[in-house]
C-alpha cells in the first residue's frame, strides 16, 4: 500500500506518565493484563496501542499513513493544577520519539493551563527547540472557551511562534450524559462546537489570521449549526459584537479533521470549510477511531493530494519521500 496520508489526530502517552497530572478529574490510567483502563473504566484498547511507538508505526504502515502527529490523550490535559513537571516530562518524551522517528512522526505538546505567562514561555521554548509542530489544548476550561482567559492567551502565543494548535475535547462528565456513552457521543461534539463558535464570534480567528488551528471530530456539531450562527449574527447585535465577519466566512479560516464516521456529514463539512481546510484524522487508538483511513478516504471521494498538502501545511512538516510515493 502506498503511504501518502497525513494523520493529524492520534494519541500517545508513555507508560510512566499514565498517572496523569495532579488533580485529574478522571483518575489515573493503568494497564490491566494488556488492556488500558482509566480508573476502573475499561478503554477498550490494548495498552501498547497507546504507549508503544512500534505499535503506532505498525498501524501507520497498515493504513497507508506516511506521517502521524501524536498528541496527549485529553485525560492528560492539566486542567486543575500547574503540573509543570508532568508537562515537561511529556514534552521531552514526545520530542525524543519524534526526533528518532526518521520523519514518520510529528508531535503536539502539552502546555500549562493555569497561568498564561507560564504557557507563553513554554510555547516559546517549544518553538525554539524546533522539534514539535505545535500544541494540543482543550476546547473549554473552567467555564471559559477560546475567546477568553488562558486559552485565548495560548492561541496568541501559538500564532506568534508559528505553532499549530489541535483543539481536542475532554469528554467532561455531566449527569444527563452518565449513560450510553453520551459524554463522548454528545459531549465531545458539543465541547468542540463551543470552541468553534467562541473562536468565530469572539473574534479570535479575526485577531489571529495566521493561526494554524484544527478542530477535531469533524468540528463537532459546528457544521450543522453554522447556518444558525450566521442567521443570529445578522439578526442580533450581541452576537456580532466581537466579530466583523460572517461566521460562514470565518469558519473557512480553521482546519477541521475527517473524523465524522459518516460520508454525508463529511460532505456537509466540506461544503462549509472548503477542500483546502480538511485534514485527515483517525483518533488512534481510541474506540471511536477511524480504523480504516484509506477506505474512508476512498469512500468519501476525498482528494489525496489535497489532504497531503493540507496536512503538511498544518504541521509545517515534510512527508518522508521514501514513504509518500
Amino acid at each position: 500500500m502506498s503511504a501518502d496520508l497525513v494523520d493529524v489526530h492520534a494519541h500517545w502517552l508513555p507508560a510512566d506518565l499514565f498517572g496523569l497530572p495532579p488533580g485529574s478529574p478522571f483518575g489515573a490510567m493503568r494497564d490491566q493484563d494488556g488492556e488500558l483502563f482509566l480508573g476502573n473504566l475499561p478503554l477498550s484498547i490494548r495498552t501498547e496501542a497507546m504507549s508503544d511507538i512500534s505499535a503506532i508505526i505498525a498501524d501507520m504502515n497498515a493504513n497507508g499513513i506516511a506521517l502521524r502527529a501524536l498528541s496527549p490523550p485529553p485525560f492528560a490535559f492539566a486542567v486543575n493544577s500547574p503540573a509543570e513537571d508532568y508537562i515537561n516530562s511529556y514534552n521531552a518524551s514526545l520530542s525524543k520519539v519524534v526526533a528518532e522517528s526518521s520523519g514518520r512522526l510529528s508531535g503536539l505538546a502539552l502546555v500549562q493551563l493555569d497561568d498564561a505567562g507560564a504557557a507563553d514561555h513554554q510555547v516559546a521554548d517549544i518553538a525554539a527547540a524546533g522539534i514539535l509542530a505545535g500544541i494540543a489544548i482543550p476546547p473549554v476550561l473552567r467555564g471559559t472557551s477560546l475567546d477568553t482567559g488562558v486559552l485565548r492567551s495560548v492561541l496568541r502565543s501559538a500564532a506568534k511562534h508559528q505553532l499549530a494548535v489541535l483543539v481536542h475535547p475532554m469528554q467532561l462528565p455531566r449527569p444527563e450524559w452518565s449513560s450510553h456513552y453520551l459524554a463522548n457521543l454528545i459531549g465531545n461534539p458539543v465541547e468542540t462546537a463551543t470552541a468553534v463558535a467562541s473562536s468565530i464570534l469572539g473574534g479570535v480567528l479575526e485577531e489571529l489570521p495566521n493561526l494554524r488551528i484544527c478542530f477535531v471530530h469533524g468540528g463537532g456539531c459546528a457544521p450543522a449549526l453554522l447556518g444558525r450562527w450566521a442567521h443570529a449574527w445578522q439578526a442580533r447585535a450581541d452576537v456580532r459584537a466581537h466579530s466583523s465577519r460572517n461566521p460562514r466566512e470565518l469558519f473557512r479560516a480553521a482546519y477541521i479533521d475527517t473524523v465524522t464516521h459518516d460520508a454525508q456529514a463529511l460532505d456537509l463539512l466540506q461544503s462549509h470549510a472548503g477542500e483546502n481546510r480538511i485534514l485527515c484524522g483517525t483518533d488512534y487508538p481510541f474506540d471511536m477511531a477511524e480504523t480504516s483511513l484509506p477506505s474512508f478516504v476512498n469512500t468519501c471521494g476525498l482528494d489525496r493530494a489535497a489532504l497531503l498538502r493540507n496536512g503538511k501545511a498544518f504541521l509545517g512538516a515534510d512527508v518522508p519521500a521514501a514513504v509518500a510515493r
